[in-house]
């Protein structure tokens, strides 16, 4: 998703949007581990993606 995309929608969203990448994260670290990822950049989108939505957040006033 994009910054401006991310933008329009308010902090809960934000926030469950970011825990649902989390938990991808999570799974997608397990399936490195077991030597199963087709896609090793899905790591660093997901971790950048995080941090995208993090930011917002702050932006926002928001911890």
């Amino acid at each position: 998703m994009k910054a401006s995309e991310l933008r329009e929608l308010n902090i809960d969203e934000l926030k469950r949007r970011a825990q649902e990448l989390r938990r991808e994260l999570m799974l997608t670290r397990f399936a490195k581990v077991n030597q199963q990822l087709k896609n090793p950049l899905k790591l660093r989108h997901l971790r950048r993606e995080i941090a995208r939505i993090l930011t917002i957040v702050r932006e926002k006033g928001e911890k």
